[in-house]
């Protein structure tokens, strides 16, 4: 369903393709769910942590004690990695890291409550790092308290130009909000990013998937009125229906000017299982750096290629970086659920591309 607002707006939400400061990750330790797979768990992450420095910096956050000595085993590179001392409860930066938003020509981040997606799990500690960050002075913007309404990052997708696309069953679900329905989220969310053209898709949901559907799982937005969709695969995988009525919903959205959208199929992973659970695998859940694109990849050899060639129509220019996911996946996440990119202007310290002064790392 799509819903158009006319009225101007002062905010704009830019695209992940646009130029960033830095990319944010929290690193895994022994108090976080990643325990039983903690050296998987950290290769994987320093994996995207050396894709991503190649070109930006990288800003890490996690508990000194538990995290520094195995992140200075990594031997990353200090001018582009800097490490933040914060207790966490979890990995999930794409969730419990601020927006950013252009007011007026500046930049501002807002700093939303991260509840565990709808009372799931502990979020106590993680719900404090954006604020934590900024009494460290890790940002040169300024901040926007927004800690009355409940809102996840991998909710939400922009284009940069006005355009919302998210999903129902996440954004109206009652563990966040309490009682606030369809009109009023939407106003909300106009007031906040400046989105003047929403649309939320109703279907979609993968099992085992703990967001309630977010749609950088599913659907993400790409330049020129393109949307890259999770495919159904074949008929009796267990995603099939849900995703095929997804697939026959993106055809009805219409862009702001009344046009169809530009849809590209990505592949559905085989099916991954584990202790009988069904894994919210995606290639999907892709992230976009300035000149590059890290696309998780699952060990399966032809259709993680068709993945990666199927992302060149929609960013013929960017190189295609694939990262090993597995041990994300088998926490019910994968790439873009552990990133959050930082605009041009949002972070302090970093000049030409490299963290002015990081002793921690040295």
């Amino acid at each position: 369903m799509n819903e158009h607002q006319t009225i101007p707006s002062l905010r704009r939400f830019p695209a992940e393709w646009e130029r960033h400061d830095c990319v944010m990750l929290a690193w895994p330790h022994e108090e976080t769910d990643w325990n039983y797979i903690l050296s998987d768990a950290r290769r994987c992450i320093a994996d995207i942590v050396r894709a991503v420095s190649r070109d930006e910096c990288v800003m890490l956050v996690g508990p000194a004690s538990l995290c520094l000595p195995s992140i200075k085993e990594q031997g990353f590179d200090p001018e582009r990695v800097k490490f933040f001392d914060l207790p966490t409860n979890d990995t999930w930066a794409r969730d419990f890291g601020p927006l950013t938003v252009e007011v007026d020509g500046s930049i501002r981040l807002l700093d939303f409550k991260f509840n565990g997606w709808g009372l799931k799990f502990a979020a106590d500690r993680d719900n404090l790092i954006s604020s934590r960050l900024e009494g460290l002075g890790a940002f040169s913007a300024g901040m926007e308290n927004r800690l009355n309404f409940v809102l996840e990052g991998g909710s939400v997708e922009s284009d940069g130009e006005g355009t919302l696309l998210t999903t129902a069953e996440c954004l109206l679900s009652p563990n966040r909000n309490g009682e606030w329905g369809r009109e009023q989220i939407s106003r909300y969310l106009g007031e906040a990013f400046g989105f003047t053209h929403q649309m939320f898709l109703h279907h979609g949901a993968l099992l085992g998937d703990d967001t309630d559907s977010h749609i950088d799982t599913l659907a993400r937005l790409a330049p020129h009125n393109t949307i890259l969709y999770c495919g159904a695969g074949e008929p009796g995988n267990p995603n099939y229906d849900e995703l095929a009525k997804m697939q026959e919903e993106l055809t009805t959205l219409r862009s702001p000017d009344g046009m169809p959208y530009n849809l590209i199929e990505l592949p559905l992973p085989d099916t991954i299982e584990a202790d009988g659970e069904v894994l919210p695998a995606t290639y999907a859940n892709f992230l976009i750096t300035p000149s590059s694109i890290l696309l998780p990849v699952y060990g399966q050899y032809r259709k993680d290629l068709l993945a990666a060639q199927t992302l060149k129509i929609a960013f013929p220019d960017h190189e295609i970086v694939q990262i090993d996911c597995n041990p994300l996946i088998r926490q019910h996440g994968s790439l873009h659920c552990v990133t959050m990119q930082f605009p041009v202007g949002a972070v302090a310290g970093i000049a030409d591309g490299k963290w002015i002064e990081n002793s921690t790392l040295d």
